[in-house]
């Protein structure tokens, strides 16, 4: 298990199934970052409280609209031209980075909040289903694919 949020966010998403686990609820409107966070959690057996629930979400939510969102539609407006602009389709790849970068940012942020809480507190919590709740129609199916994806089971 990675010790940081960040080292465990980009080994998680390389794990078969995780991706798109991802990307689908992504388009569902959960916010990734909390999810992977949620699922860190949930590995360092943090006890998920209310109150823990919503510090993380009073991080999340500005960031993910006032930086992440503003980025990632940008980049998702010039998917189509860029691929007939060059010049386009190089900026559009500096505005994917920073998008990324912001995640990154987002991920520390969110690790600053959790990082005193104990762990090993309980196991089998239900993280990913508080932190995803509030996305439209919730897949459960991409939530088990991501937490399968991570104990391999």
């Amino acid at each position: 298990m990675c010790a940081d949020l960040w080292s465990f966010a980009l080994s998680t998403y390389a794990r078969p199934g995780a991706e798109d686990a991802c990307l689908r609820l992504q388009a569902q409107g959960a916010d990734v970052c909390l999810v992977l966070c949620g699922l860190w959690l949930e590995q360092r057996s943090v006890a998920p409280q209310p109150w823990r629930l919503q510090a993380l979400r009073q991080v999340a939510g500005p960031w993910r609209t006032e930086v992440v969102e503003p980025l990632r539609q940008v980049r998702t407006q010039w998917r189509a031209m860029a691929q007939h602009d060059a010049e386009l389709g190089a900026l559009r790849e500096r505005v994917k980075a920073l998008e990324l970068e912001a995640e990154r940012l987002l991920l520390s942020r969110l690790e600053g909040v959790a990082q005193g809480w104990p762990v090993a507190e309980v196991k089998g919590q239900a993280w990913l289903e508080g932190l995803a709740a509030e996305a439209a129609n919730l897949d459960h199916d991409a939530l088990h694919q991501l937490r399968a994806a991570v104990t391999g089971t």
